[in-house]
């Protein structure tokens, strides 16, 4: 069974981080500074956007400082009693055999609603008279929640790395998996990775699989999805959904609409569901929802929504009986969305093609690239002087003729006759 790259190649040491060289330094003078008696800020506040190192600085840290690590989602804590329980005790003491010790309470953003009611407060509190090094981590550090905790905490922003540092380790992690990658195709997906170093290392491995050479045209394609800052999160909240609520509200996370959405389901679904009953009872699930689907195109009766997001998510999430998790399984991108992707541009030729019949023959663009198009085809790969004649009444160009020829050679006796 594979494990995912991004524990694989995870840093261990802070020197194998790409980017923030200076933030880091500044978290690590925040440290040395408890070697001299409590700092006047008992606690550092890392923020920024996902996937871009903050966690992992504070683990890489740990590590090479061989300091015990204390490490929680501050999202599992949420009310003061829990964040008490755990930090408040842990933030007096050092460590079991004398050693230093430092806190982290990850995911600062997950403490809402009013279930979190006394949980921050109870942070600010332990903050203020804490013993060792406390760390707290969250996406955006001036959410109105935060604003007394703020006072307490030295800020410390983290920001996306540089496209070329997040190429440099996808090119590293290739040689070391024995992929041989064009320069250009991991600089791309390091651009629609917009930083985040996670993303693009998961967008790596999902690609690349099962190939000893990733080019461009492997990747380029990525450019007709949406970018997801979650989609691997968001599928796997279908998939491996434990309740029906869960699975749909895996919905409102997405960044990509319903349709990608159902795509990126119906590819993934045969690997992750592997008891025949499950994956039967789950395919079924969504071949319902494609009925919808179509009801929804014929009728424009959007009301059926509801049905397909149901029946997509809590239908192929409630299928899972039989199914025992056996290790990592990669979730694959959606083949049909990418094949349509790299056929977009010849559909664009046909539809261009389509509009010069359209204006002659006065009917719908798309009847002329469905009907007449197959036998301009034969005339312009077997009948030169007839072709040049139709391109001139056309007034094709010459990337229509090349793809009604099929191929350069015939092309170019098509327009030196026109010529």
């Amino acid at each position: 069974m594979c494990s995912a790259w991004p524990v694989t190649y995870k840093p261990k040491s802070l020197k194998q981080i790409i980017g923030n060289a200076e933030t880091i330094q500044k978290f690590v003078e925040w440290v040395d500074s408890w070697e001299k008696g409590v700092p006047k800020k008992r606690s550092s506040f890392l923020y920024g956007p996902p996937g871009i190192g903050k966690t992992v600085t504070v683990e890489a840290l740990a590590n090479d400082y061989k300091i015990e690590l204390v490490e929680k989602n501050a999202s599992d804590y949420r009310t003061e009693e829990a964040i008490n329980r755990f930090a408040g005790l842990a933030s007096q003491y050092g460590s079991l055999f004398g050693g230093k010790r430092l806190i982290l309470l990850d995911e600062l953003d997950g403490i809402t609603g009013t279930s979190d009611r006394g949980g921050v407060k109870a942070i600010t509190d332990i903050v203020k008279t804490a013993r060792c090094p406390i760390v707290l981590i969250a996406n955006n550090a001036y959410d109105p929640r935060f604003t007394n905790l703020r006072n307490y905490c030295l800020l410390i922003e983290f920001k996306k790395p540089a496209t070329a540092d997040v190429a440099r380790l996808l090119k590293q992690i290739c040689q070391s998996e024995g992929i041989q990658a064009d320069e250009d195709a991991l600089k791309f997906i390091a651009q629609r990775s917009e930083g985040d170093v996670r993303s693009g290392v998961n967008d790596l491995q999902a690609l690349s699989q099962g190939k000893k050479r990733l080019a461009y045209e492997d990747v380029s394609w990525l450019g007709y999805r949406d970018r997801k800052d979650s989609i691997f999160n968001v599928l796997r909240m279908i998939l491996y959904g434990k309740t029906c609520v869960g699975a749909k509200q895996a919905v409102d996370m997405a960044d990509v609409d319903v349709e990608m959405l159902f795509e990126w389901i119906y590819e993934n679904v045969p690997e992750h569901l592997t008891d025949t009953h499950d994956l039967a009872n789950a395919m079924d699930a969504l071949s319902i929802a494609d009925v919808y689907r179509g009801r929804i195109r014929r009728t424009q009766e959007w009301g059926l929504m509801r049905y397909v997001i149901d029946y997509m998510t809590a239908g192929v999430a409630m299928a899972r009986k039989n199914t025992k998790v056996s290790g990592w399984v990669p979730f694959s991108f959606p083949e049909r969305i990418q094949m349509l992707s790299r056929s977009r541009a010849e559909r664009a030729t046909r539809l261009s093609i389509g509009k010069k019949v359209k204006r002659k023959c006065h009917i719908s663009a798309r009847r002329a690239a469905r009907e007449f198009l197959p036998y301009m085809r034969i005339i312009f790969k077997n009948n030169p002087e007839m072709a040049a004649g139709l391109a001139r009444w056309l007034d094709l160009d010459v990337e229509m003729i090349d793809y009604l020829a099929g191929g350069e050679g015939k092309s170019e006796a098509i327009t030196k006759l026109l010529a």
